[in-house]
């Protein structure tokens, strides 16, 4: 099983002209013709982080310089995380055409969708960095730690949407659950609050491996460090998830075809 889905991934990398392109000519589509281009999706995710911003920073009484930033990195990067789970979940059904009339290997469209999103990552990244510049860098020291903690955050996004691509393309009505999970995941993960707001109910966050996903990348590039708690739980899911992702798509690989 894993020597069938591990050939596959190699041959999917080493692809990377193909898919590569086909993520950027997609966000090229979505927005031909326009003047602003794919910064349409900068403008209005600007504008979410601004209105969110002043209401809750308001209702918490924090202040601005703390918790904009705060903000618009959880905001940022929960976007990528989710727009590539909930894509990866209809990735191989989009694909279906490709699929049945060419022999190629199926994770390219799973590599497909993660660059996507992170050319669209690239683009929303730079509201963090206007505020980082407006309200200044809080710890210069941390910031190199944000590289390994996003690879490590985009790895477990690929295999969290492998599995749920393989399982949408058998059962197609686990698009729409992904996507009403995604929307649950997002109110109980500190993204708009701080985990020390949920005084009485701190499980939530502490048994909450995607509230430790979003700690890592966000704690440097606002001045902290990711605890070694969160750094194990991270790891550990990523090994875990991976293997389980590989042996899934070992097993059902050549069966793709027939359910697109």
């Amino acid at each position: 099983m894993y020597t069938l889905a591990l050939n596959d991934l190699k041959q999917s990398i080493a692809s990377w002209r193909l898919w590569t392109l086909l993520g950027w000519l997609e966000v090229r589509q979505r927005y031909a013709r326009s003047r602003v281009g794919p910064f349409w999706l900068t403008i209005s995710t600007g504008v979410m982080i601004g209105s969110i911003g002043v209401v809750y920073g308001t209702l918490f009484g924090m202040k601005m310089s703390d918790y904009l930033p705060y903000l618009a990195v959880s905001l940022v990067l929960w976007t990528t995380f989710s727009a590539t789970v909930l894509e990866g979940s209809t990735a191989y059904i989009s694909s279906g055409p490709y699929i049945r009339q060419a022999a190629t290997p199926k994770l390219i469209f799973m590599l497909q969708v993660v660059w996507r999103n992170l050319v669209i990552l690239a683009h929303n990244f730079l509201i963090v960095l206007v505020l980082l510049v407006f309200f200044g860098v809080k710890n210069w020291e941390t910031l190199p730690v944000f590289v390994p903690a996003l690879l490590l955050y985009m790895a477990n996004a690929l295999w969290i949407a492998m599995v749920a691509g393989l399982l949408s393309a058998r059962f197609r009505d686990l698009p729409q659950i992904v996507a009403a999970l995604l929307q649950v995941a997002f109110y109980i993960t500190p993204i708009i609050y701080r985990p020390s707001a949920l005084t009485r109910y701190s499980f939530i966050v502490e048994l909450n491996p995607l509230a430790h996903l979003i700690e890592l990348v966000r704690a440097p590039l606002i001045g902290e460090l990711p605890s070694a708690t969160t750094w194990g739980v991270t790891v550990g899911l990523a090994v875990v998830g991976w293997g389980f992702a590989l042996a899934l798509t070992g097993r059902y690989l050549k069966r793709i075809p027939y359910w697109v």
